[in-house]
């Protein structure tokens, strides 16, 4: 008779980070990774947010093949970086290209803080201008979920550079009249909060997520004071700086229906092909 294993793999149960509650992986993930006893919203890697994101199979990736910039031979940098792609498989803090959301065709970037940071270097601000700019010659809506640490220093003005170079292509985009969504996650800081993040025609926050220009440790370096919970979604939201709060398990009906608006059709019933739920239908036409 075979023996009993009491392996356990390690990867079957996690932790909670808000109330500490052990959480089987499985259900975690069928519910968005959201934590079903605190509703505490977990980090996503890019491939976890594509998948509740996009129609199966429908992305297609633009610009993978930019090199990495080091302009000042900046110590570690080459290999960090390589570290990095092992880590996340991913070549850069953010995935871009064109994928379709209920069959609604648009362009989509996603940031990803285990890259580095989500940190914004010559890269980042290419794919990002690279990505408005293609869609706005061909008409189709942006959604970029942003999450960053800000400008990547290891690449220093030119890193900087970025924020004007996206600000202008997010220009390009208003000017052709293509609608641009901006989806704040936990946390964006930084150079990508004061360019394109705040940018976006319509900008959506996931609960939770911390929004800012200087991070707290930053802020608490300079010997300032600052109110509590100034850099939440909450408190953007309360005074005006975000348009709609929406939890993770309603962002994808959510997108769609301001897709359908922005396309001028109706919303209808439709599969979620992203996790199999049907997208529900209803709340923003009210």
């Amino acid at each position: 008779m075979a023996a009993v294993s009491n392996h356990i793999p390690p990867d079957l149960w996690e932790e909670c980070p808000s109330c500490h509650q052990l959480l089987y992986s499985k259900q975690l993930a069928d519910e968005q990774w959201v934590c079903p006893r605190c509703g505490h919203h977990l980090r996503l890697n890019v491939w976890q947010r594509l998948k509740i994101t996009a129609d199966v199979g429908s992305f297609e990736p633009w610009d993978d093949d930019l090199p990495l910039v080091d302009p000042l031979n900046f110590p570690d940098y080459p290999p960090k970086a390589e570290r990095a792609r092992e880590k996340t498989q991913m070549n850069e803090a953010i995935l871009t290209g064109r994928a379709t959301l209920n069959d609604i065709s648009f362009g989509l970037g996603i940031m990803d803080l285990s890259f580095i940071g989500g940190s914004m270097g010559w890269v980042v601000g290419e794919r990002v201008t690279r990505l408005m700019e293609q869609c706005a010659d061909q008409r189709l809506p942006v959604v970029i979920f942003c999450a960053s640490g800000g400008a990547r220093m290891q690449e220093s003005l030119i890193s900087l550079m970025q924020m004007p170079k996206t600000s202008a292509a997010a220009g390009k985009l208003r000017e052709a009249g293509v609608p641009y969504i901006s989806v704040i996650t936990h946390p964006t800081y930084g150079g990508v909060t004061a360019s394109y993040t705040f940018l976006g025609d319509i900008i959506i926050a996931e609960p939770q997520a911390a929004v800012g220009f200087a991070g707290p440790r930053v802020v608490e370096v300079t010997g300032l004071e600052m109110r509590p919970h100034v850099q939440s979604a909450e408190f953007q939201y309360k005074h005006g700086m975000i348009d709609l709060l929406v939890n993770r398990q309603d962002i994808h009906r959510t997108l769609y229906r301001l897709l359908c608006w922005f396309k001028g059709t109706s919303p209808v019933n439709a599969a979620n092909t992203a996790n199999g739920r049907p997208a529900l239908v209803g709340e923003l036409d009210e």
